[in-house]
């Protein structure tokens, strides 16, 4: 039996298990999927000398510490700076690699019309909103990071006044909030400017109409929770392990 897994900090929650322990039963694989809840990637040495592993997913928060584990990196989540899958080869050697800019690619391109929109606001910066830069880069939509603790580049979510909202139509929840059980949380940017030309979409798929959601859906905005992504990262990671 092939083992698969996912790395993660308090991912009870997941999708990744139930979507996979369901495609190994429907597909009749001789496979399973467990989920490795680490408190610190520290921890990651003695897992691995304890299993056997196909294929690993990594989500949050080891998305980037998880590169010194590993003995090399595919060239695009190289560029990216962020891993979410590592394929086991049967010399015992482990690479990375980032599905998760595919998934929110194949995903957003359904949402967008011809060259439109042409700016985007991510807000958060954590491994996830490095997947979702390199998206727009390649579709050449100018994006900007808002942060609770900005750097250089990057706004606080205080500066998002009116015409900085009309300006960036296409905005993407890379942040936790709204995640069950804390639905009622939402990014605190001012979505009384928001309107019909926006776009918003969130990471976040559970619950499947997120707070951040609503409050665009109350403007006009089109909405999108980040399921679909997550369905088409986790083929791609599938796709990965088994090339």
């Amino acid at each position: 039996m092939k083992t698969y897994g996912l790395l993660g900090k308090n991912i009870s929650y997941s999708f990744s298990k139930g979507y996979f322990t369901n495609k190994f039963k429907e597909e009749s694989l001789d496979c399973q999927y467990i989920n490795l809840d680490l408190p610190t990637i520290a921890n990651l040495p003695e897992i691995l000398t304890q299993n056997t592993f196909a294929g690993l997913n990594v989500t949050i928060p080891y998305k980037e510490s998880v590169f010194q584990y590993l003995n090399a990196v595919d060239p695009i989540a190289r560029e990216i700076g962020a891993v979410n899958v590592i394929h086991f080869h049967p010399d015992g050697t482990r690479t990375g690699y980032n599905s998760d800019y595919y998934g929110f690619k194949e995903s957003l391109l359904p949402l967008l019309k011809p060259n439109y929109p042409k700016r985007a606001l991510i807000l958060g910066t954590g491994g996830a909103s490095k997947a979702i830069a390199y998206v727009l880069e390649q579709l050449q939509i100018k994006f900007t990071y808002v942060s609770r603790t900005p750097k250089e580049g990057q706004i606080r979510y205080i500066d998002l006044d009116e015409a900085y909202v009309q300006n960036h139509q296409l905005i993407i929840n890379c942040t936790p909030l709204g995640t069950s059980p804390n639905t009622t949380q939402c990014p605190d940017i001012p979505y009384q400017y928001l309107s019909d030309i926006h776009i918003l979409y969130d990471l976040v798929y559970n619950p499947e109409v997120t707070q951040f959601m609503k409050n665009g859906q109350l403007h006009g905005a089109k909405t999108s929770n980040g399921l679909q992504m997550l369905r088409l990262q986790a083929e791609k990671a599938w796709e990965i392990w088994n090339t």
